[in-house]
């Protein structure tokens, strides 16, 4: 939902978007906004900041739908502290698109916590949120010593964010592998090719897979930022944004990881035997099935969708060679460990079997969770797996199945949907 009481405030945007697949409404003021929200549902909001008594209407707004919290990104100069994203220029919509899609997911990370808590007490187990790291933001900037490199670090410095500097992808790399990071800055100077390909090693390893990357552009480049951003990039900042906004955006998406952290924290804090498994930290079967009925029902009194992937580990007359020797079953642990570092926080996966994984993805297209899950099968597929000696080392390959909820049907339906899905694409 798109406020603001001139429509060509924001009709690049919104065009933009809708040519994306976004559903999109323009709406001229609160009165307008709250019809709009009584009637369907809104994933986020994106409101003109220098409209005069914007934080009053807000804050009507907002009121509308206390169960689901709208996410808001504020465009404008006003310093508005109620908005969850402020940017001060109309964003580029594959931009606009990606940082709003971050708003959603942390919004239904929120939700998806307190649904989690529920399901925990059930269960006889006590789940607390785990408090946000104090510590100071630290950033690393990746990438050779240039101009606007340099005055971007001494920007987000003067914010009392900690930069630490790696000239070369090896201590860039050496550094991701000794400390966390909150985000990573990527000069696409001279060689943009490296920054793309330190990117694609951070996307492929689980541990570095969800920390946000920035690519900073040179003056002159010329891109598609639709590549860039399905490449997985966070944002993509051009050279006519300045360094304060750039530093502004750094800080939004730091926080965002950090937030999603703490929850993650919180939900991997509770090893329960009967809850999850120790080893990998998946839910295991009966217990996901009930969490599983909870956040349908919050799903259909939210009005959000929902969608469950199956991934199956696919049959092979090599796999099962190599599993005569019990390679295969001595793998799959570590298998189910990567699939529950690689989910969103918000997402729920769980072990059905020994080679069978589900992930329930919440406030997901069935679309956009197969995308999911191929990137996580993808993922697991750069990983080669000990196959004994005088063996070459093996990988695993998934069938996948994808359902997304619809009306008229339970979770277990969902569930069995999915399940058969698999099996199709098995037997293709």
């Amino acid at each position: 939902m798109l406020v603001a009481s001139r429509r060509a405030r924001f009709s690049g945007l919104q065009s933009g978007l809708e040519s994306a697949g976004c559903d999109t409404l323009w709406v001229a003021d609160a009165d307008q906004a709250v019809m709009a929200l009584e009637t369907r549902a809104f994933d986020v909001a994106v409101i003109d900041l220098d409209e005069p008594g914007i934080a009053v209407q807000l804050v009507r707004i907002r009121a509308v739908t206390p169960d689901r919290y709208l996410p808001v990104m504020g465009v404008g100069h006003s310093d508005l502290v109620c908005v969850d994203l402020r940017m001060t220029e109309v964003p580029h919509p594959t931009q606009a698109l990606v940082r709003l899609e971050h708003l959603m997911r942390a919004a239904v990370a929120e939700e998806e916590f307190l649904l989690r808590c529920q399901t925990f007490a059930d269960h006889d187990a006590t789940l607390r949120r785990v408090e946000t790291d104090s510590q100071p933001v630290t950033v690393l900037a990746i990438g050779s010593a240039d101009e606007r490199f340099l005055a971007l670090s001494n920007m987000l410095a003067a914010h009392g964010v900690e930069v630490v500097a790696a000239p070369t992808p090896y201590t860039a790399f050496d550094y991701l592998h000794e400390r966390a990071f909150d985000a990573a800055i990527l000069w696409g100077g001279e060689n943009r090719a490296v920054a793309m390909s330190i990117a694609s090693g951070m996307k492929r390893n689980t541990r570095l897979y969800h920390i946000p990357l920035i690519l900073y552009l040179r003056e002159g480049d010329e891109v598609n930022l639709n590549d860039l951003y399905l490449r997985g990039f966070a944002d993509v900042v051009e050279t006519d944004v300045s360094e304060a906004d750039t530093a502004e955006r750094v800080l939004a998406l730091a926080h965002n990881y950090r937030r999603r952290v703490s929850i993650r924290r919180a939900l991997d804090s509770v090893r329960v035997s009967h809850l999850t498994d120790g080893v990998t930290g998946l839910f295991l079967a009966e217990p996901f099935a009930s969490h599983l009925g909870r956040v349908y029902a919050a799903s259909a009194r939210r009005r959000r969708t929902l969608a469950l992937c199956v991934l199956r580990v696919a049959k092979s007359e090599a796999l099962s060679a190599i599993n005569r020797a019990g390679w295969v079953d001595r793998a799959l642990p570590q298998v189910g460990a990567m699939i529950s570092r690689l989910v969103r926080v918000e997402d729920t996966a769980a072990s059905l079997s020994p080679d069978s994984f589900a992930i329930m993805m919440p406030a997901t297209s069935g679309r956009a969770a197969r995308l999911a899950a191929e990137r996580i099968a993808a993922v697991i597929a750069c990983t080669a797996f000990e196959a004994g000696e005088d063996r070459s080392p093996f990988v695993f390959d998934f069938d996948i199945g994808v359902a997304e909820m619809t009306e008229g049907e339970g979770p277990i339906q969902l569930l069995e949907r999915a399940i058969s899905d698999a099996r199709q694409s098995e037997a293709a």
